[in-house]
């Protein structure tokens, strides 16, 4: 990843401009004040944050703002990242959050990391002590920029109120162009405090910074006359799909082609789940035909995915009979992993397009055809037994399909880290775009229910759907105190298995059972439920299901379902640790 911009320079004032009204003259304001103006200006409406000493000046400026800029206030500060970039997630907008200095920066990191590798577009706006404090190890002082560098796009440190509104336009403009990510901005107290002239600026250039690089014609010639010849063509589909909001380009594309898909965990709603083209999930635990079809394709073709090594399982062996071309944004992500015949540089709205339009409508019947064979038997083998069990104990995938077609698979799938997620990505069904969010290339567990806070937010039109299981949960379970407070309609649901599930099956399968620290003791969640005045309701057997699903969806407001899983249920298929994308287990 290279979508790192860092430098720190102090702008001139010609720099800091940008757009002024000419002749206009403007009242003295704090730099605290210029940052709530600056936020509006960005059209900013929704912030999560935790107040403390070296952001009071800011949080006193936004008690005056509140008519426009709504604050929720979080229980952790890693809470507030997490919904922010649920937030961006749901609603393709930048995520704000506003913490304090010291602990209160510092517990927005594992956030911070977790949005530059799945490219979420947050800014994060943390309190610092004085200009005069710096380096001296004052009260909560840390160096967030020597921090935050390697895991954002750009961290600045303003020292200077006049450099507010400058430092602020230039925050969003890199933290949502190009391949987002996140920015930090860490605000030293005297600019809270300085007064400054206050004028807007926009910022829509960078020297040196090429967020979107130039189309290639000659490139996309290429890469139309490689589709056209290939008879078992195979494309991947990735975040950046959704990302650069070209789901109709890509469907488009597919269909003019005719050439079957895969979906990246991040990609799985960009194209819905019902597309005849659509065959599945890719990596470990995705479906069998594009993971085996994968290394018998004569052509493959990933747009706006990576090539992450839960995708691709043992490089050596990976695709190698195929010519790849390659679409992406982010030319560092070329040939990083998988070496590309082709490179189609650019926003992939703009360069599916170019390629469809130079291809000839075909038709690959008999290379479709082929995944139905692996359809058959992921069916008889896996999925069946997983939504019909013959057993008494519910199963994860029932669970996650009853909720599913309680929101007409129209809802917003939030996740957290293990079982539950890979679960839950594998049976629930995509009908809109932006419909999952869940922490991919960093796997954060506790992410769920600060997430789905902010998908709430993000969304409020959307049912959002939080899977969990008993371990993520209680790692940011301080958040039913936000969800309390706000009333945020967040559908929370419990997969209760007792165990770290997913650390649980690789113990049974690669460690001869021996279950080190992975059985949980849990609370009673519809007590903890209860302390935060959330409806809530426990399901024991399968007769119970369906009746305590619909009275979730139909309950206004929050809901927390438990439901008590199979304790040693496994999620299947999956490629082992180490193993070729075309060697999935379909059984323990």
């Amino acid at each position: 990843m290279t979508h790192n911009i860092k430098k720190n320079i102090a702008p001139s004032f010609q720099d800091r401009l940008g757009v002024r009204p000419d002749g206009k003259d403007t009242a003295l304001i704090t730099g605290a004040e210029a940052l709530m103006r600056s936020l509006e200006h960005e059209g900013v409406e929704t912030i999560f944050g935790y107040p403390g000493g070296a952001i009071m000046p800011s949080y006193d400026a936004l008690f005056d703002h509140t008519g426009t800029l709504n604050h929720i206030l979080v229980r952790h500060e890693q809470g507030a990242a997490h919904a922010a970039q649920g937030y961006a997630r749901a609603s393709g907008r930048v995520g704000v959050c506003l913490v304090t200095s010291g602990p209160g920066a510092t517990n927005t990191v594992t956030g911070i990391a977790d949005a530059m590798i799945d490219s979420t577009p947050i800014v994060v706006i943390a309190g610092q002590v004085g200009k005069a404090f710096l380096g001296t190890d004052a009260f909560q002082e840390v160096d967030l920029l020597g921090i935050t560098q390697p895991i954002t796009k750009w961290s600045y440190q303003i020292r200077r109120a006049e450099d507010v509104a400058w430092a602020v336009a230039r925050a969003f403009y890199i933290a949502k162009s190009g391949r987002p990510g996140p920015v930090v901005l860490d605000f030293a107290k005297n600019a809270q405090v300085e007064k400054t002239d206050y004028v807007p600026v926009v910022v829509d250039y960078i020297r040196s910074y090429m967020p979107v690089p130039e189309v290639d014609q000659e490139v996309v010639a290429q890469a139309a006359d490689l589709i056209n010849k290939a008879e078992r063509p195979l494309v991947l589909v990735g975040q950046g799909v959704e990302l650069g909001n070209a789901q109709e380009e890509l469907k488009t594309f597919l269909e003019k082609a005719d050439m079957p898909a895969g979906c990246t965990l991040l990609g799985l709603s960009a194209l819905p789940t019902e597309h005849p083209l659509n065959k599945g999930m890719l990596g470990m635990h995705g479906n069998l035909g594009p993971n085996v079809n994968t290394n018998k394709c004569d052509l493959l073709i990933s747009v706006g995915m990576r090539f992450d090594d839960r995708v691709t399982g043992k490089l050596d062996t990976y695709a190698k009979q195929a010519k790849i071309i390659h679409f992406d944004i982010d030319p560092a992500e070329v040939n990083k992993n998988v070496k590309a015949d082709i490179a189609v540089l650019g926003d992939c709205k703009d360069t599916l397009k170019a390629v469809t339009e130079l291809l000839k409508p075909a038709k690959h019947k008999e290379w479709i055809d082929s995944f139905l064979t692996y359809e058959k038997v992921e069916e008889e083998k896996v999925i069946r037994p997983e939504l019909y069990p013959l057993g008494k104990e519910l199963t994860m995938g029932e669970v996650v399909r009853a909720v599913s077609n309680a929101t007409n698979h129209e809802g917003i799938l939030v996740t957290d880290v293990g079982q539950n997620q890979m679960i839950a990505a594998r049976y629930f069904k995509y009908s809109k775009d932006r419909s999952i969010i869940t922490s991919g290339g960093f796997g954060t567990m506790g992410f769920c229910l600060p997430a789905a806070i902010g998908a709430a937010f993000g969304r409020p039109d959307r049912t959002v759907c939080a899977f969990m299981g008993d371990g993520g949960l209680q790692m940011c379970i301080q958040e039913l105190g936000t969800i309390m407070e706000q009333r945020a309609p967040v559908k929370i649901i419990v997969l209760n298995n007792n165990y770290l599930g997913n650390v649980r099956q690789w113990q049974a399968m690669f460690f001869n059972g021996r279950y080190s620290f992975t059985p949980m003791a849990n609370p009673d969640y519809l007590k903890v439920a209860g302390a935060y005045d959330i409806p809530s309701c426990r399901v024991t057997s399968r007769d119970q299901l369906q009746r305590a699903v619909q009275d979730m969806i139909e309950t206004d407001g929050p809901f927390l379902l438990e439901v008590c899983v199979m304790e040693e249920g496994n999620v299947l298929p999956m490629t082992p640790p180490g193993g070729s994308v075309n060697q999935m287990l379909l059984e323990c």
